[in-house]
C-alpha cells in the first residue's frame, strides 16, 4: 500500500484518479480548495487517509498546505493535478500573479520545494504546452495584452520542464509528467471529446506501480504511452531557467 497526495481531487481527474487509488487499497491524502470544496469528498473521507485545505492561488494557503500534508507525513507519490483553464481576463492572486499561472506552475513547484521527497512525483500537464512560449519574457503578464489559451499554454510549458528538470536534477525520484487529453471534467466541459477513465488512469499507475513500463523518470505521458513533449521540455537551458524564474516569483529554491 502506498500513501499518496493529490492536489485538487474533490473532483474531475483529482476525485477520479483518489477512487481509483482508494479501490487498489491505497492510502490517499485528498485536497480541497476551500471547506466548501471538502464538504464534496463526504463520500470518500472515510477511506482517505486525510483531506487537506488551502487555495493553491494563494502562495500564503499553499506553505500552509504543505504544512498540513507533511503533518500527515511522508508520502510515497505525489500527483500535481489541480490546475486552471483558460480566463478570460488576468485574475491576480493576492501575491498579484495571475492565478493560471500560480495555480498551474508555481503552486507545483512551492509543494514541489517544501513537502518531504516522495519517491514518485507526477505533474499533469497538456498537450497545449506546445504551444507555450519558451522565451520567457513577461511571463506574469503584466506588459503583454492578456491572451487566456496562451497563458494557459504558458503555464503547462512551465510544469512540463520542471518535472524533467526534477527528474535530472532528483535521479533518485521517478518524475514524471502527464498530459491526460481533454476530457469532460468541470474543467474540460461536458463537450470534451475526451475519455475520463483514460483520462486519470496514467498518473494513477505511475504513482503507484510495479509494471517495469512504470519504473521510469524523465517521461511525458498520454494515455500510458510515452510521447515526445515540446522540443524546450528537454532543453537543459531552458529547464533550469524555468527553475530560475520560479524560485523567484515565489521566493523559495528548489533543495
Amino acid at each position: 500500500m502506498a500513501r499518496i497526495f493529490i492536489t485538487g481531487s474533490t473532483q474531475g481527474l483529482g476525485r477520479a484518479a483518489a477512487e481509483a487509488l482508494i479501490d487498489g487499497g491505497h492510502a490517499v491524502v485528498l485536497h480541497a480548495r476551500n471547506r466548501e470544496r471538502a464538504e464534496a469528498v463526504a463520500g470518500l473521507e472515510g477511506t482517505a487517509a486525510a483531506v487537506v485545505v488551502g487555495d493553491l492561488a494563494s502562495r500564503e494557503e499553499t506553505l500552509a498546505l504543505a504544512e498540513q500534508v507533511n503533518a500527515v507525513g511522508r508520502m510515497d507519490a505525489i500527483i500535481h493535478n489541480a490546475g486552471v483553464y483558460t480566463e478570460s481576463e488576468r485574475h491576480a492572486t493576492p501575491e498579484g500573479h495571475p492565478r493560471v499561472l500560480a495555480v498551474n506552475a508555481l503552486a507545483p513547484y512551492l509543494l514541489t520545494a517544501l513537502l518531504e521527497r516522495p519517491d514518485r512525483l507526477v505533474y499533469l500537464t497538456s498537450g497545449l504546452h506546445r504551444g507555450g512560449d519558451p522565451s520567457l519574457r513577461d511571463v506574469e503578464w503584466t506588459a503583454r495584452r492578456w491572451n487566456p489559451m496562451q497563458a494557459y499554454s504558458d503555464s503547462k510549458l512551465y510544469v512540463a520542464a520542471l518535472a524533467f528538470a526534477l527528474a535530472r536534477r532528483w535521479p533518485e525520484v521517478r518524475v514524471n509528467a502527464v498530459d491526460p487529453g481533454w476530457v469532460p471534467t468541470r474543467m474540460g466541459g461536458p463537450n470534451a471529446p475526451g475519455d475520463l477513465e483514460a483520462g486519470h488512469e496514467t498518473q494513477a499507475w505511475l504513482a503507484t506501480s510495479g509494471d517495469p513500463e512504470a519504473a521510469v523518470s524523465g517521461a511525458y505521458w498520454f494515455h500510458r504511452a510515452r510521447r515526445e513533449p515540446a522540443a524546450a521540455v528537454g532543453d537543459e537551458r531552458f529547464q533550469d531557467a524555468v527553475l530560475g524564474e520560479l524560485a523567484r516569483l515565489t521566493g523559495v529554491e528548489l533543495p
